[in-house]
């Protein structure tokens, strides 16, 4: 793999990456401590790849660009890949400040329009019973409680309408094609945007030059298989060219898009046999964390690292190499067969 750009710009500036497309880097509140954008021009405007979080530091950046960057020229039109908060967060402030719409595939405003309006109790319950299967004592599942909707308190709006994106569709932006390409696992319907004329391809989250994106089962689909989802979609990139420039969303821009794939593929490989040999003896998706993350984490990480090792163990039972047995407390338990 080749970085061509060696340095990433600051928070609130921006990088020229290829003909017509800025890098933007705007800053995270998380251990992911950043999220890239990009402005694409388009026309008398400026199209614009996902948001950033809806924080005042963001905004305030982004008031910068307006200025600066865009040099006092319009955002045209608004796509956003997924609805995870780094990336549509600020969407509906983004559509207000412009009088545009937000350009998304259906799964993904509607996931993210359901989590910012759900303030049920039965929300907390259907987590805390989720988690309490996985394996949570008393102390996490209290963290839980306290959690409630954890996206719905950082999001409390997400645009009431959109513009739908399919895999497939075209994409008219600085008079060059962009073909939407649709990855799974990570999200339900995650818009990747690929231009041949400029052999580019925007990924997104779907594939990160130095990690794996995270691929995690969800209270809101507690059967799912989202690590086969992940998978089988990442295959489809294979058809584009390996020397094309990929623009990721966290991490810097690379060549090497084959490679990347081979590894992200092998990386899963890897942890599906860690998973089955622990399972050796039954093992519930919390003790498999502690073996597949060694790391201390906060109390937000975890559950991103329970989520990515029930994937890793769902992938497994629906090949009919473990199964899952469930006590009378709810707790499952995946052992070899």
């Amino acid at each position: 793999m080749d970085y061509p750009i060696v340095h990433p710009p600051l928070p609130g500036h921006t990088i020229r990456v290829a003909p017509g497309i800025l890098w933007l880097r705007m800053p995270l509140p998380f251990a992911l401590n950043h999220i890239n954008l990009w402005l694409i021009e388009d026309g008398a405007g400026w199209a614009v790849v996902d948001t950033g979080v809806p924080d005042q530091e963001s905004r305030r950046l982004w008031q910068g660009v307006f200025a600066g960057p865009m040099g006092g020229r319009p955002l045209s039109r608004l796509v956003v890949t997924h609805f995870h908060p780094d990336h549509m967060g600020l969407a509906s402030w983004l559509e207000r400040q412009f009088g545009i719409v937000m350009e998304a595939t259906q799964a993904e405003w509607l996931y993210g329009r359901m989590l910012s309006l759900d303030t049920s109790e039965s929300f907390v319950e259907a987590s805390r019973r989720f988690y309490q299967g996985t394996g949570f004592g008393e102390d996490l599942l209290a963290i839980v409680t306290e959690r409630g909707n954890a996206y719905g308190a950082r999001i409390k709006h997400v645009p009431t309408h959109c513009r739908r994106l399919r895999d497939g569709s075209l994409l008219d932006m600085g008079g060059r094609r962009w073909r939407v390409m649709v990855g799974e696992g990570h999200a339900p319907e995650l818009a990747c945007l690929w231009c041949e004329d400029l052999n580019v391809l925007i990924s997104s989250d779907q594939i990160l030059p130095s990690i794996s994106p995270n691929v995690s089962v969800w209270p809101s689909e507690p059967e799912a298989d989202p690590l086969r989802q992940f998978l089988e979609s990442l295959k489809r990139f294979r058809e584009l060219p390996g020397d094309c420039l990929v623009l990721p969303s966290h991490g810097r821009p690379f060549v090497g898009l084959h490679e990347r794939i081979d590894a992200l593929l092998a990386h899963h490989r890897d942890r599906l046999d860690e998973t089955l040999e622990a399972c050796a003896q039954p093992m519930t998706a919390f003790d498999l964390q502690a073996i597949m993350f060694r790391r201390p984490l906060d109390s937000h990480q975890v559950f991103f690292a329970i989520g990515e090792s029930l994937a890793h163990l769902h992938y497994l039972a629906a090949e009919g190499q473990i199964i899952r047995e469930t006590d009378a407390k709810g707790v499952h338990r995946f052992r070899r067969c």
